[in-house]
């Protein structure tokens, strides 16, 4: 099974981007599902994690600009991503974890500048 995320692009500061990200297959059990993000030169961090059956946790710089939803008939995880900050540059990846591994998209880039 594999992640496919899309949704990157480069955007203005102050503008809106959405990710997107769907497996390719079934994956059973899941716990979490969620996207991190690697800014240049930084280590991967979360930015949001939507727990199964729990709540939502965002990264605090992005707590009030970004939402993580789940839409279960397409059995896509998105990120909204609003009032961008050229600090939010970076490649993000959507993470699906199960209870016997995780599964990591390829990563889009997101780029704001302007």
């Amino acid at each position: 099974v594999q992640l496919q995320a899309c949704g990157g692009g480069l955007v203005q500061p102050g503008g809106s981007l959405r990710l997107s990200c769907a497996p390719s297959g079934f994956i059973f059990s899941i716990t979490n599902r969620g996207w991190y993000r690697q800014a240049p030169g930084k280590q991967r961090e979360p930015v949001a994690v939507l727990p199964t059956g729990g709540d939502t946790n965002y990264a605090d710089s992005v707590k009030g600009r970004f939402t993580i939803s789940r839409d279960s008939a397409k059995n896509t995880v998105y990120l909204q991503m609003n009032s961008l900050k050229p600090d939010d540059t970076g490649v993000y990846y959507c993470n699906i974890r199960s209870s016997y591994r995780d599964y990591w998209g390829q990563g889009t880039l997101v780029t704001v500048s302007s």
